[in-house]
């Protein structure tokens, strides 16, 4: 991991167990258009977008309440020139305990400035986290992009 990875961390009122479990639920926070499986490690699932973007992502790594990896195997960014620029990047969340609420932290590996993408993407993961995740996890609804 390098320093310029893109990094967000927020505290949820929901239990480690119970934030690890919706972080998976993938359709009800970031995009209805969900194919695949993302509960157990080989899983993969695609996401796609309106305006054409898409993302593959296999889960390579789960260790119940504490940690979730997922790699980018492909991707498809409509709105810039190297249309491709996540693949091989890797999004991982790290769940903390604190009192009866748990403490998220997201790092995008490979998700850095130099990236044409990057001011879009951390804008994306920015809105994506606040309304949608963190409303998920604290409300039990989340605002996923519609298909």
């Amino acid at each position: 991991m390098s320093s310029d990875d893109y990094y967000s961390s927020f505290t949820a009122k929901s239990s480690p167990e119970e934030t690890y479990k919706k972080i998976s639920q993938v359709a009800k926070w970031w995009s209805e258009n969900f194919e695949g499986s993302s509960a157990k490690v080989e899983d993969s699932f695609t996401l796609r977008f309106k305006n054409g973007d898409w993302y593959k992502i296999k889960v390579v790594e789960l260790v119940p309440t504490k940690r979730i990896v997922w790699d980018v195997v492909d991707a498809e960014q409509t709105w810039h020139e190297d249309r491709d620029e996540w693949k091989s990047t890797k999004i991982i969340w790290e769940i903390t305990p604190i009192h009866n609420s748990s403490e998220i932290s997201l790092t995008h590996e490979g998700l850095v400035p130099e990236l044409e993408c990057f001011e879009n993407s951390k804008m994306g993961w920015d809105l994506l986290i606040q309304p949608s995740l963190l409303k998920f996890l604290n409300e039990g609804k989340g605002s996923p992009q519609s298909a």
